[in-house]
């Protein structure tokens, strides 16, 4: 590919600031792209990684990624952090130092971003954001929807694939049960469609980044998640992102039907509305997965009971010619079935749904993902069971909201006179009514704490505290 191949990759999941929930999967982001962007037969970038850095070094670092760049060099930045919009609508992201209250000076603005992106020579740049409100960094910029292919390999041009829209928020795969991150959507389908060469959706051994977005795209979209990935483009050519192996061609046989590759059957992922107080004590729920089952008729063998398995002519049994490529007629398995069973036809598995008891755990968050391994779907030809993820939903609670991981925030009405004698007052909480003592001279808008009231922590135990705003009225 003509020019120099350079990315950034930064990921940001640590924070300073309380307020800023702490991200599992960033770095896992980061990681996981590197590997196939540095691979030499697909992506062939230079990569280097930023984890959990502080404003001033990302700031330095991005400057100098887009300095003295030729005008032929492919750059490619990805950011996966938290994103943060202040009261003017702007963009900022976030850094490990940032402070919400000065965004300005500890996080990166997307302002800054634009520029160095605007000053850069190089005319092929690819900025790929995995944060919250990230379809705002381009939100006046115009697409262009006609791709003028005059050379494959030569692009050039703006680039922008964001993982949300300007409102929604950028669902991390995190785990309650288990301590291990996953990747984000946003970023696993990226590396799925490079490192498998499932986005190269023309079969010609190239991906360009409308590709990569097209398959982002219906992915994301696919497995349910509540984002909606967006692209901004200002081409004048194509931009090529990676390579595939070139497909060869494969003899058309006649053989037996074909049996299904075993492969491990898909994740799934279903949404589930708790209650704040079931966010907060736990619960046990039921829940619906409608998904691919095993097929009972053929008890998962793909065959009409009593049909004998027969080696696949295209291959003789080898299941395919190398490792890395597998034989087309019989996906790998190396045998064939004479007779499929007819209600699968030879899938070994078929649609269904399954009801399964769910037990929420005390302290678990909105966004938050518990996972069952095995509960997924069935995998074709016979293959074990991915596994399921339940994405909570925390629904609106009338007079309670949650104030960081595990304490609890609700406004109190008092009187001018209580404020100004002092006295008690009665506040409802999740346990029940609680007295709360006003000191003489309160004023309004001072916030009390009921210790022990708040959230369970869903991680080492005990309870938050409630947090209560004496507001003053007459």
């Amino acid at each position: 590919m003509p020019g120099e191949r350079h990315a950034l990759l930064i990921a940001t999941g640590t924070y300073d600031n309380p307020t800023l929930r702490a991200l599992r999967s960033p770095e896992q982001d980061v990681t996981a792209l590197a590997a196939v962007l540095r691979d030499p037969g697909i992506g062939d970038f230079d990569a280097e990684i930023l984890v959990d850095k502080p404003s001033h070094r990302l700031t330095r670092a991005l400057e100098s990624f887009f300095l003295g760049r030729g005008s032929d060099d492919t750059l490619l930045l990805h950011l996966s952090c938290h994103g943060i919009k202040d009261d003017d609508g702007q963009l900022y992201f976030a850094a490990s130092d940032t402070d919400k209250d000065l965004p300005a000076s500890t996080t990166v603005p997307a302002a800054f971003l634009r520029g160095q992106m605007e000053r850069c020579r190089a005319r092929s740049i690819v900025v790929l954001l995995d944060c919250c409100y990230s379809g705002a960094f381009m939100s006046s910029a115009k697409g262009d929807s006609v791709l003028h292919l005059k050379d494959e390999l030569a692009g050039h041009g703006r680039v922008v694939l964001t993982a949300t829209n300007r409102t929604e928020y950028a669902w991390e795969g995190e785990q309650v049960t288990a301590r291990a991150p996953q990747l984000s959507y946003f970023t696993d389908a990226l590396v799925e469609g490079l490192r498998s060469g499932a986005a190269d959706l023309g079969g010609d051994g190239l991906i360009t980044v409308n590709e990569l977005y097209e398959y982002v795209y219906e992915s994301v979209r696919r497995r349910g998640a509540r984002q909606t990935p967006h692209m901004w483009a200002d081409l004048q050519y194509q931009v090529v992102i990676a390579r595939t192996p070139a497909a060869a061609d494969s003899p058309v046989l006649v053989s037996p039907a074909r049996r299904a590759r075993v492969r491990r059957g898909r994740d799934a992922l279903i949404r589930l509305d708790v209650t704040l107080e079931e966010a907060v004590f736990g619960a046990v729920k039921d829940i619906q997965v409608n998904t691919a089952i095993r097929c009972e008729e053929c008890l998962g063998k793909g065959a009409r009971p009593g049909t004998p398995e027969v080696l696949c002519d295209s291959c003789g049994g080898r299941g395919g010619e190398s490792a890395e490529k597998l034989c087309p007629h019989c996906e790998g398995c190396g045998t064939a079935f004479l007779d499929p069973c007819p209600r699968c036809r030879g899938a070994a598995r078929v649609s269904g749904r399954r009801t399964l008891t769910l037990k929420v755990p005390a302290g678990v968050f909105n966004g938050a993902r518990i996972q069952l391994r095995g509960e997924g779907e069935s995998g074709p030809g016979g293959g074990p069971q991915g596994d399921l993820y339940v994405e909570i939903t925390e629904l609106p609670h009338g007079e309670l909201g949650r104030h960081g991981d595990a304490d609890l925030h609700r406004y109190e009405s008092v009187y001018l006179s209580v404020l100004k004698k002092g006295g008690t007052i009665e506040v409802a909480t999740l346990d029940g009514p609680r007295t709360l003592r006003i000191s003489r001279g309160l004023k309004s808008g001072t916030v009390l704490r009921l210790q022990g009231l708040g959230a369970t922590r869903l991680e080492g135990g005990g309870r938050g505290d409630l947090l209560v705003t004496v507001l003053g009225r007459s």
